[in-house]
């Protein structure tokens, strides 16, 4: 009786439980005998055994000198107790390969971006080990890349299967031929596939060709070069491979003898973001080059990848198209990079961009020369909010055209069947996809609304604040004014000055009460009443929006419906021969297919996205009255700015004033104790007068001589203690005068406030 079960000395595994196969052997899941620890154990047929004695100890030399965390570890080699060679034992990577991944229908139009950016920087990190240790792959794919899930829920991309590898320096060369056809080196394929006898060696940068050609597959779903009929149409694949323009990325030919459709972009379907895809397209280019003069140096591919894994990733919602962005930074760079990047994105100018985070301008949380690693952190459900100023139209972004669910033909083939099933999946997780976005534009619209209406409020609050502010300094300006007057009684030049300023006053005054007046409505109507957003909450309540309903949920039971049919499809396939009940029962998995395919297509088209578009409609027609109010309080900025300007005039004459009134008090001074030191002759009379502190003794001729210089010299004290009296306020007030100097600027640029 034959066992299933086979094992070494330390490790046993079960030949049913298999990982993957190969051309010189297979992988199976076991477990350490000593510990119930699982690994995967590597087996070897005849066809290896076959091969020169070196070329079988490769492998495991190779493995003994790699030590990386995005290569599978090595456990053990040891020999099969039932004498069939030796086996290499690994670490266990439950994620399964990455090809697996890719054959998944979820994953039929590419790995998410997040997923995408894992790839990129794990199979650059592994591959840099490599090189840095002399050794070439040679059989670099989505099938030799495994995913590993550690202890902590962490995904991992690690490398492996070194059974074509083998130790080569930076300028050495190989002739002999490994790897899979479809990440071939066009050199190779021409040499392995077309069979050409031609005399040429080859370097290690054909990993770089089949590093392209992943980056390509993981991205999008899809080979990048796809002859009509695929692998029977070797010719014109190797004509696409050798026959492209430099910058071209794929090739394709979708009729018998058809044209070759070629690109230097990414499709549509990508996941990727477009600020990513400006960043990787052309890294794809440069190890897509059929000439070695023209391909990326491994130095050149570690370089550009860890560029991009440096960079400072700005999440932005741009309102008025409904699209969420990401911007790529350098870590020295500035805002006004950002701004610059914007435009490329988005083609809304710079003094159009209006930049929101939590209620605050984005210029107001980040200096104009911060540096982006020093910018706040955002996210794709809490991104900086971008309002185009001069529009305010909201428009829902363009869509690539759905694929349609496949149409069951009549009658029962397990192999069509399965194969139709999976593309039902497919579909129906791009419409799933398409569910969770249209929630997650819900949610963003609907923030994007509080972020404004808190924006307004705030510069509100602010005007309100200057204008009381500026109010206290009205009344510091007419004491002022006032004191000036008393001054001048008796002195006609600060007569015309005090007239001057007490009419420059009223007139500011007067200006100024226009402005306050629409300040103080605002700020009643749109901070304390919260009209706008009460405004909006009213009209929302009425919509019938994707996260009210549970869209994204509905769709997700939808495709668990779909994936089960298919798996029911699945194990028809694995039968092969089916009972009477098994082939009525596999008719009703088709037709319950067609009518999941229905419903979740209704989902997503009559009411997902009519709701969403809806409320599109709903957040234009609020944006243009937000729009509105803030131009008013720009408009009210100005005014204020220009009544600023007025009183800092004022400030400037006060200063000039003060100068010469000191020089004035100052003589004046001199002149009392002149006055009181004086003895005057014939004087029959003596009288004293005290003013403030100071006893100054009065002299005339006679009765009338005395009132009459005393009468004099009482008001020249009086003028004499009110200069003091001004320049003593001057002093106390001056922080106040100072302030609006400070307003000044603020005031008249609304963009900074």
């Amino acid at each position: 009786m034959n066992s299933f079960l086979r094992g070494s000395m330390n490790y046993v595994w079960c030949t049913t439980s298999v990982l993957g196969k190969g051309s010189t052997g297979a992988v199976f899941q076991g477990v350490n005998k000593h510990n119930g620890e699982p690994v995967a154990v590597k087996t070897f047929n005849q066809l290896s055994h076959m091969r020169p004695q070196d070329v079988q100890m490769r492998e495991f030399e190779v493995l003994r000198k790699v030590n990386h965390n995005n290569i599978v570890k090595l456990l053990d080699i040891e020999d099969d107790q039932e004498g069939r060679g030796k086996v290499i034992v690994m670490e266990l990577c439950t994620g399964g390969s990455l090809f697996n991944i890719l054959d998944d229908p979820e994953n039929t139009y590419g790995l998410p971006q997040r997923e995408f950016l894992l790839v990129l920087e794990h199979l650059s990190a592994g591959m840099k080990h490599l090189r840095d240790n002399n050794l070439v792959h040679r059989d670099l794919k989505p099938g030799n890349i495994m995913k590993y899930i550690s202890e902590d829920g962490q995904t991992v991309y690690k490398l492996t299967d070194f059974g074509a590898a083998r130790e080569l320096g930076e300028n050495q060369q190989f002739a002999s031929l490994y790897g899979t056809e479809e990440y071939l080196h066009p050199d190779m394929y021409e040499r392995a596939v077309l069979r050409k006898s031609i005399n040429r060696s080859f370097t290690a940068n054909v990993d770089l060709w089949s590093i392209g050609v992943t980056l390509y597959h993981v991205a999008t779903g899809n080979l990048p070069f796809r002859p009509y009929g695929g692998r029977k149409n070797k010719e014109t694949m190797y004509h696409i491979t050798t026959k492209k323009a430099p910058g071209v990325i794929s090739g394709t030919q979708t009729s018998e003898n058809g044209p070759i459709e070629w690109s230097k972009h990414l499709p549509a379907h990508c996941q990727l973001k477009e600020g990513l895809k400006h960043l990787v397209t052309p890294l794809m280019a440069g190890l897509l080059e059929e000439s070695q003069g023209r391909m990326w140096s491994f130095d050149k591919f570690f370089l550009e990848v860890q560029n991009i894994l440096n960079k400072t990733v700005l999440h932005i919602f741009y309102v008025n198209r409904a699209t969420s962005i990401e911007v790529y930074l350098e870590p020295d760079q500035t805002l006004v990079h950002l701004q610059e990047h914007i435009v490329a994105q988005t083609d809304v100018p710079q003094p159009s961009q209006l930049l929101l985070l939590d209620n605050e301008m984005f210029s107001r949380k980040v200096d104009a020369n911060t540096s982006a690693r020093g910018y706040p952190s955002s996210e794709a459900s809490n991104p900086v909010m971008l309002f185009n100023i001069e529009n305010y139209n909201v428009i829902l972004p363009a869509e690539w055209d759905l694929p349609k669910f496949p149409t069951f033909p009549n009658g029962i083939s397990v192999e069509n069947d399965a194969s139709l099933a999976k593309v039902a999946c497919s579909v129906g997780h791009e419409c799933k996809r398409r569910v969770e976005n249209m929630s997650l534009l819900d949610t963003l619209m609907n923030k994007s609304v509080h972020q404004f209406s808190g924006f307004l409020a705030g510069l509100l609050v602010k005007l309100l604040k200057r204008t009381r502010h500026l109010e206290d300094i009205e009344g510091l300006i007419c004491e002022l004014s006032k004191m000036f007057e008393v001054a001048a009684s008796n002195h006609e030049t600060y007569q015309k000055v005090g007239a001057t300023i007490r009419t420059s006053y009223e007139q500011q005054k007067s200006d100024f009460q226009r402005v306050s007046e629409p300040i103080q409505q605002l700020y009643g109507r749109f901070v304390k009443e919260e009209s706008l957003v009460r405004e909006w909450n009213s009209g929302y309540r009425a919509l019938r929006t994707p996260n009210k309903n549970r869209d994204s949920e509905k769709a997700k039971s939808l495709v668990d419906r779909l994936r089960d049919s298919w798996q029911h499809m699945l194990r028809d396939r694995a039968t092969r021969s089916l009972t009477y009940n098994d082939e009525q029962f596999h008719v009703l998995e088709k037709v319950k297919i067609a009518e999941t395919g229905k419903r979740l297509k209704s989902l997503l088209n009559d009411a997902v996205r009519q709701a969403v578009e809806q409320e599109a409609e709903c957040l234009a027609d609020w944006y243009k009255k937000a729009q509105t109010i803030f131009l008013q309080t720009q408009f009210l900025m100005k005014d204020v700015g220009a009544y600023v300007d007025a009183l800092y005039d004022i400030r400037e004459q006060l200063k000039q004033h003060r100068e010469d009134l000191k020089e004035e008090i100052s003589t004046d001074g001199e002149v009392s104790k002149t006055i009181a030191g004086k003895a005057i002759p014939n004087a029959t009379a003596t009288t004293t007068v005290t003013t403030g502190t100071t006893t100054i003794p009065m002299v005339g001729d006679g009765d009338n001589g005395v009132r009459q210089n005393q009468y004099k010299l009482m008001c020249f004290m009086n003028v004499y203690n009110q200069l003091k009296e001004v320049k003593k306020m001057i002093q106390q007030n001056s922080d106040i005068l100072a302030a609006t100097q400070g307003l000044l600027p603020d005031a008249g640029d609304p963009a900074t406030s």
